[in-house]
């Protein structure tokens, strides 16, 4: 295992109990909690932060409540859920592990993956190794950032760039249609997309969501109309569209049924957009990890365009 060899040459330099009650720390969110969590004094895990950033010559930790992590702790942080992430697979195949204790997996996903394709991935994995997951839904411009700071093993991203110690594999591109209720349509969309946008109200995900001001300017209009919803859960954010309450852009497998069906109609049919998608993983020797991609490469395929 090229990953187990890396790790275990580091950590010559870094002591083992150091770094997992820095870890420890970012997990717990404070020293006391921290400590409790290890069976030590605070003392002891402040002592032992300490030492480590000396030894390390930089600040691994914010004293914030909760603590967070430096860009410098975020990778002894990703570094050291690696490492026990290699302890516990080594455990299972040694059976070493207990009795029908499952493998946990955490995964960032965006929501519009989470509510079209993703889950069927983890439906069709086999019974062993066992496996439960830690979903942490995030946008898929952002999910990159709990990879590096080492929250999560594995992402759906839309960025083709791996975080350093990750792996990054194509899963195909999600498209995105401009798509509105019929009654809504009548009343503001009427004439071209690039004036119709610019009054019609909007339905965004959240404040973070740039999508729809996105596509707006693409039709050449400064941005989406102030006028704006925030439904930020996907299912919520069709309903919302099917509704009447704005225009949105709707995933085509979520669409495509309620286009047959006449609750909603594509308003710029020309301006469909295509949004790419990455699965980044830790680069480790994990039988888990290698049977979790392979199962969402593989559902992707069947939903996502090439």
């Amino acid at each position: 295992m090229t990953a187990g060899r890396t790790g275990s040459a580091v950590f010559a330099d870094l002591p083992l109990e150091q770094v997992r009650t820095l870890l420890a720390v970012v997990d717990e969110g404070t020293f006391d909690a921290a400590a409790a969590a290890l069976h030590v004094t605070p003392s002891a895990v402040s002592q032992r932060v300490k030492a480590l950033e000396q030894r390390t010559g930089r600040v691994l930790l914010l004293r914030t409540k909760p603590v967070r992590a430096t860009d410098s702790g975020a990778v002894l942080v990703r570094l050291a859920r690696q490492v026990a992430r290699l302890e516990r697979d080594a455990s299972a195949e040694l059976g070493l592990r207990g009795e029908g204790e499952p493998t946990r997996v955490s995964v960032a996903v965006n929501a519009d993956s989470l509510a079209t394709w993703f889950l069927s991935a983890l439906t069709r994995l086999p019974h062993e190794p066992a496996l439960c997951f830690e979903l942490r839904r995030e946008d898929e411009g952002h999910t990159s950032a709990l990879l590096r700071e080492g929250v999560v093993m594995a992402a759906v991203t839309s960025s083709p760039e791996p975080v350093p110690g990750c792996t990054v594999r194509a899963l195909g591109r999600m498209r995105y249609l401009p798509c509105a209720a019929p009654d809504f349509a009548a009343r503001h969309l009427q004439g071209p997309p690039r004036e119709a946008v610019a009054g019609a109200p909007v339905v965004v995900f959240d404040r973070r969501d740039d999508f729809q001001d996105a596509f707006a300017r693409r039709l050449g209009h400064d941005g989406a109309s102030a006028a704006r919803h925030y439904v930020p859960t996907s299912e919520g954010f069709v309903e919302a569209v099917v509704a009447g309450l704005g225009w949105g852009m709707v995933p085509q497998p979520q669409a495509e049924p309620l286009l047959r069906t006449g609750r909603l109609v594509v308003f710029a049919p020309d301006a469909a957009v295509d949004v790419p998608l990455y699965w980044q993983q830790w680069k480790l020797d994990s039988p888990a990890l290698v049977t979790v991609a392979d199962a969402v490469a593989t559902a992707a395929g069947e939903t996502l365009r090439p």
